[in-house]
């Protein structure tokens, strides 16, 4: 899978404090289809469709790591990001 890299956005990764840079749309996907915990809303839904529409080559990296980034906050995990 290609990673096709992006600035970092840093997520709560566990309940014990601990983070994760999250710096390409191939970490993105995984992170939302391995490990996140609120699977269903729109955000999501739109994250994960950022992402494989970005591996496609329909979607800039940029725009799915705009939808990641909302999917975090909805989430709760988002801590920081790297700014462009």
């Amino acid at each position: 899978m290609s990673k096709l890299p992006f600035p970092y956005v840093t997520i709560a990764a566990d309940e014990a404090g601990n983070t994760k840079n999250i710096a390409s749309v191939g970490e993105a996907a995984l992170w939302l289809i391995e490990h996140w915990s609120q699977r269903g809303s729109d955000k999501f839904e739109a994250a994960k469709r950022a992402c494989l529409d970005a591996l496609d080559g329909k979607m800039t990296c940029t725009d799915c790591r705009e939808a990641f980034i909302e999917a975090a906050k909805e989430a709760g995990i988002y801590i920081t990001h790297q700014r462009l």
